[in-house]
């Protein structure tokens, strides 16, 4: 346990940000499997909006530091790749 205010406020600190990135992580992953789900139902426009709600979420995620910027990109990059093969 803490001993110091200092160190205390950082204790306090660190459960906050973990519980803000665990929450947008796991909103990140749930798009995804949105997109994932349209794209197994072959539903073209669904995929579609389910793939900008995807990026946004997982661009905002990236510009906060949850992700890697490249891990990011190829998270896009892939669910885009699944969403243009439906044509």
């Amino acid at each position: 346990m803490a001993n110091h205010t200092s160190a205390e406020k950082r204790m306090r600190q660190n459960i906050m940000r973990k519980t803000r990135n665990v929450s947008a992580k796991s909103h990140v992953k749930t798009t995804i499997k949105a997109v994932l789900a349209a794209v197994d139902a072959k539903d073209g426009v669904e995929s579609t909006e389910a793939l900008k709600k995807a990026i946004k979420a997982i661009g905002k995620a990236s510009s906060k530091g949850m992700l890697h910027k490249n891990n990011a990109a190829r998270k896009i990059s892939r669910l885009t790749k699944k969403v243009n093969a439906l044509g």
